[in-house]
């Protein structure tokens, strides 16, 4: 028997049934063990030594591999074609190697890029041993990952109350967010205007030419600065007389673009489909893993995690062969076209991710794949058929015009573009973030010497823009040019920006909230070194030339941590007051902004005395009074926040009553009048505001719709009681009775219909009744369970947790809602259901949600002793005491008797178990 280790329980499934009765596939789901969440888990002092910990979940699968060892005759690592599969296996080998599960085994180490037959096979016939140098940069980046986010994260707590952690590459990605936001803010705009005229041919065919010159000298775009020098073009144009001076076409090709790297279809995904890249890279690794077809597993695309943009020959040639079929051999280019990748570094052993059978065409495959899942594989489909399409021809036409008026010698110029053979724009065309105003129309036929009348004359002001926000593709495209992070990271890195309210997502462009640009400004006050964008880059060049066996990855450890702990120390002693004042200092532009009166930005509006300056709270920096606590105005950071003051948007036609954007403590809401408009037992009508909309955006229509919810729908057609829609913590949703189904368009809540309805809530009862039970959160669907039926994402008082069958298992700190897999939440419920009721459960899971900011900050400085779970019965678990001196010793908890106190004799009896 040979013993094959993969990483998820469905592609062990799969590729079981691929090698046949004499291989057993096991499934590591993910890591088996990381750094402990404490600090000394990596010891710069000791030579950089890492302590690794088994991952409470990964435990009893670790055992299980290592029983199913006992007379196998092979170890067969084949995780993931990266580095993180690197990984992976050499921590599963390492666990067997300390448990000595191996014995005279052999042990190799596959990888395949696609789960196929074929591949899989193939990859069989051509073992390895593990790739040190991979597995010595992937240890090199962990313990980068690991110093940066204990030492500096504690560091920013003491100094920045309210703070949260700050990250070695997500603080660069906040940086590029916050500097453009910044930009924005000073960028003062400029007047110029532009000139253009409708000029008609003498067969009476028209089109527009701009002015380009004048009197012999060239006109730049900004250059007529104002409205009386283009007042003083319009008159000359109006009496001039137009002839065109010369007429250029010029050929032009347009080739295709290279199949996708993990970054350009993240890219891609978010123009086109408006996919965020988490999602976009969960839908990936479900195609990845494949859907049934004729009754075998098969996984659709190849490996999504790449930088690679060359895809195999069979595959090339399966392309030209697609082609021929559905466009012609027109179409098919002379040689098959080849691709070679920018990145530095770029991992080309790795496919570009492609079809794994081009065959499967978009139309036959929609059918098997939920929505999302189709449009993702169609794009990846015509994006891999059009790289191997032949290129597009154009023609690129110039005409110059003059303009005689008088003495005066005016210059226009007219372009056009025609596509005489579209190529590869039959199938598809790569989107862009921010089109350019570019002039593809096609010109009418012209002549040198012929005269042309003018019809119209446009004289038009404008207004230079600021640069735009990023979106999230235009993000990723720009880490990726500056060489910050890994493609594969970017997604996680977007997400734990959004997660932790450093930026947030508003018509699909990136924002820097204030929290965010506190901790920026704090960084490049005092750690400016580490989040400069060539340092970042720099580093990640090391790390690649680590993994190419080019240098020793605890050398650049100790470069790094020489300058880095050297930087902490110094900023140790200064008191929180200097640094806010230093804050103040660098962010004083964007917090006061200037008075219309001209009067101090910083003077208190509520006393008229004291002085506005940054102040730092639990919840984080805002802007007080110097004359404290005299004076108590408070406000955020930004003068022109919503939150800073009320919005009256208008008056609401039933009542009378204004309707008023106002700011809570949990954020902007509609109100419907003030409390001296209702009787004192009346409370005025509030609704809550979208996350998607922000409140600058609320206008009076839609606030007025806001405050009808809940609307009544219509009643159910079997019961007969009301079903309503409204807008609730988790986002729009329908009900019936207990029932809530949510909505997946936000507008939907204004205008779905009964039968719409109706048909959401019998689906969502079809799924199970656990989801629906005291109108619960229905969370996210991400699949179903073997045994256990639909699992979801829900979140939940204490956090995010996934479920399925009534088995809740909390979602571990280093994944989020929108990056946890199928395969990764049937691990963590299969390992609760398994410990389900035991103590050792409850602290397999505490123990196992990873890094949070309490947690760190505990193992930097000391901190109380923890209460104990609130569900501890200290009755039931303390015999009825016989004395007074005993029955002190062992109250129950009381108003006067903290909890600590209360389980002390328990806690001690239990120390050593509880101590893992």
């Amino acid at each position: 028997m040979n013993i094959v280790i993969v990483e998820s329980p469905a592609k062990a499934k799969t590729i079981n049934k691929y090698l046949g009765a004499s291989y057993e596939v096991l499934a590591s789901f993910g890591h088996v063990r990381d750094l402990p969440a404490k600090n000394g888990s990596v010891d710069p002092d000791a030579n950089f030594q890492m302590i690794w910990e088994v991952d409470p979940k990964a435990a009893g699968r670790l055992n299980d591999i290592a029983k199913a060892l006992k007379g196998a005759n092979k170890l067969i690592l084949a995780t993931d074609p990266d580095r993180e599969g690197e990984a992976i296996s050499w921590h599963v080998l390492e666990v067997l190697k300390e448990k000595r599960a191996l014995k005279d085994q052999a042990i190799e180490r596959v990888v395949f890029n696609a789960i196929t037959k074929q591949a899989v096979s193939d990859a069989m016939k051509h073992p390895r041993q593990i790739d040190g140098a991979l597995v010595d940069a992937y240890m090199a980046r962990r313990a980068l990952d690991y110093l940066v986010g204990f030492t500096l994260s504690p560091v920013l707590w003491r100094k920045l109350p309210g703070a949260r952690s700050a990250g070695r590459v997500q603080s660069v990605a906040l940086r590029l967010v916050c500097d453009r936001e910044l930009e924005i803010e000073k960028f003062v705009p400029r007047e110029y205007w532009s000139l253009i005229a409708t000029l008609a041919t003498p067969r009476g065919e028209t089109f527009e030419a701009r002015l380009v010159g004048a009197d012999g000298k060239k006109i730049q775009r900004l250059d007529i600065g104002t409205g009386a020098e283009a007042e003083d073009f319009r008159k000359a144009l109006e009496a001039a007389n137009f002839t065109v001076t010369t007429v250029e076409a010029k050929p032009a090709r347009r080739n295709p673009q290279a199949p996708f790297t993990t970054s350009t279809l993240q890219q891609e995904a978010s123009r086109k489909l408006g996919f965020a890249p988490a999602h976009t890279m969960r839908i990936a690794q479900r195609l990845y893993e494949g859907i049934d077809i004729g009754g075998e597993t098969t996984g659709l695309i190849t490996y999504m995690r790449t930088d690679g943009v060359q895809i195999d020959n069979s595959a090339i040639a399966q392309a030209r062969k697609v082609i021929g079929e559905d466009y012609g051999n027109a179409y098919v280019p002379d040689a098959p076209r080849q691709y070679q990748a920018k990145a530095k570094n770029a991992q080309e052993a790795h496919e570009a991710i492609r079809p794994t059978d081009l065959s499967r065409r978009p139309a036959d495959m929609r059918r098997r794949l939920d929505s999302d899942q189709a449009r993702l594989y169609e794009l990846i489909w015509k994006r891999t058929i059009a790289s191997q399409m032949e290129s597009a021809e154009l023609e690129r036409t110039t005409v110059d015009i003059t303009a005689k008026a008088g003495s005066r010698v005016l210059e226009l110029r007219a372009s056009g573009q025609v596509i005489k053979f579209d190529g590869f724009l039959a199938l598809y065309q790569e989107g862009h973030d921010d089109e350019d105003d570019e002039d593809s129309r096609r010109l009418p036929a012209m002549s040198e010497g012929e005269a042309l009348k003018r019809r119209e004359l446009a004289v038009t002001q404008h207004f230079t823009e600021p640069p735009p926000r990023f979106s999230e593709a235009s993000l990723v495209k720009r880490m990726e040019e500056l060489g910050i992070g890994r493609p594969s990271t970017y997604a996680s890195i977007l997400q734990v920006l959004k997660d932790r309210g450093y930026v947030r997502l508003e018509k699909k462009r990136l924002h820097g909230e204030d929290k965010g640009r506190v901790v920026v400004a704090f960084l490049e006050n005092f750690f400016s070194r580490y989040v400069e964008y060539d340092f970042t880059a720099g580093l990640e060049e090391q790390l690649d030339r680590i993994s190419n066996n080019e240098i020793s990855w605890k050398e650049v450890l100790k470069d790094f941590w020489r300058d880095f702990i050297g930087a902490v120390n110094e900023i140790k002693d200064l008191r929180v007051a200097e640094v806010l004042d230093a804050l103040d200092d660098m962010l004083g532009p964007h917090i006061y902004a200037p008075r219309e009166d001209g009067g101090d930005p910083r003077q208190c509006p509520s006393c008229g005395t004291g002085r506005l300056n940054l102040k730092a709270g639990k919840f984080g920096a805002f802007v007080g009074c110097s004359n404290y606590p005299e004076c108590r105005y408070t406000r955020p950071l930004a003068a022109d926040s919503e939150a800073s003051a009320d919005r009256i948007l208008g008056q609401d036609p039933e009542s009378g009553r204004d309707v008023i954007v106002k700011a809570g403590r949990f954020g902007p809401y509609i109100q419907l009048g003030e409390q001296k408009d209702y009787a004192d037992e009346e409370k005025p009508k509030r609704a809550g505001i979208p996350k998607n909309i922000s409140p600058s955006d609320v206008d009076l229509d839609l606030a007025l719709k806001l405050l009808s919810l809940p609307r009544v729908i219509g009643p159910h057609p079997e019961t007969g009681k009301p079903i309503t829609a409204g807008l609730g913590r988790f986002g729009p949703f329908v009900r019936h009775e207990n029932t809530y189904a949510s909505l997946e368009a936000g507008d939907e809540v204004f205008d779905i219909g009964l039968n719409r309805a109706v048909t959401l809530i019998a689906e969502k009862i079809a799924k199970g009744p656990r989801g629906r039970r005291f109108g619960a959160d229905p969370g996210k669907p991400l699949g179903d369970h073997p045994t256990l039926g639909a699992v979801a994402v829900k979140n939940g008082r204490y956090g995010a947790y996934v479920t399925a069958g009534g088995v809740n298992a909390t979602i571990p700190s280093d994944k989020t809602p929108d990056t946890i897999t199928l395969p990764e939440a049937i691990a963590l419920i299969d390992e609760r259901a398994a410990a389900k009721g035991g103590a050792s459960s409850r602290r397999g899971s505490k123990k196992a949600k990873g890094a949070t900011p309490a947690k760190a900050e505990a193992a930097v400085k000391p901190v109380k002793p923890a209460k104990p779970p609130k569900k501890v019965a200290v009755k039931k678990t303390v015999a009825k005491p016989k004395s007074q001196a005993a029955s002190k010793a062992r109250a129950p908890v009381t108003a006067k008797t903290s909890p600590a106190k209360a389980a002390k004799p328990i806690a001690k009896k239990s120390a050593g178990k509880a101590s893992g």
